[in-house]
């Protein structure tokens, strides 16, 4: 659920209305036609996919929560221009990635200390340790990935896009994509080779 100054701006938008049962894209059809309600619909369906993407590509919880406000912004701006040519899962993806690129390119991430995925609670405190310590690898191996790289990771084994969906959000070919993910495969190899 959005908090802080996103809870601000799906109170100005108004409450979630009659957007329940319609699609995103019926959704953002409404937005741009003026419907503030479903536009909240819209912040409040997808919300939380938007930020882990925009979290495990710029490492940081409040830079990310950042993104996802001006990626929100952003679309709500271009609402009466929005044509369904795509899913509006793919349109919200690409207009979180292209900002999460600029970010990156502008600046070197932060590790993604916060964000914790190490699993159960039911471990060891030393299987527990191990999880951890496993974990800021991956992370520190995904991070060393040149962005779009990283990006077609995430949006392949975190996100489960399949190859022309991830082409469509990186405005290139399923070839690119899997060219992408090749090179990263190999480096992220040669990066987990210590926990082997």
């Amino acid at each position: 659920m959005p908090t802080g100054s996103f809870a601000v701006m799906l109170a100005f938008l108004g409450e979630r209305g009659q957007g329940a049962m319609r699609t995103d894209e019926d959704l953002m059809l409404a937005a741009g036609g003026g419907d503030r309600s479903a536009f909240a619909e819209i912040v409040h369906r997808n919300h939380a996919r938007a930020f882990k993407l925009a979290a495990r590509i710029v490492g940081d919880r409040d830079e990310a929560a950042d993104v996802v406000q001006e990626a929100f912004l952003k679309i709500l701006s271009s609402a009466p221009r929005y044509r369904p040519s795509a899913a509006f899962g793919t349109y919200l993806y690409r207009v979180v990635a292209n900002l999460c690129l600029d970010r990156r390119r502008k600046s070197k991430p932060e590790p993604e200390s916060e964000i914790d995925e190490t699993g159960s609670e039911l471990q060891s405190p030393l299987e527990s340790l191990a999880a951890k310590q496993k974990a800021a690898v991956v992370r520190r191996a995904l991070e060393s990935l040149p962005a779009r790289q990283r990006l077609a990771v995430v949006l392949k084994y975190n996100e489960g896009l399949s190859y022309s969906e991830i082409a469509e959000v990186m405005d290139t070919s399923e070839k690119g994509v899997e060219r992408l993910l090749a090179r990263a495969r190999e480096s992220l190899l040669a990066g987990l080779a210590v926990i082997r």
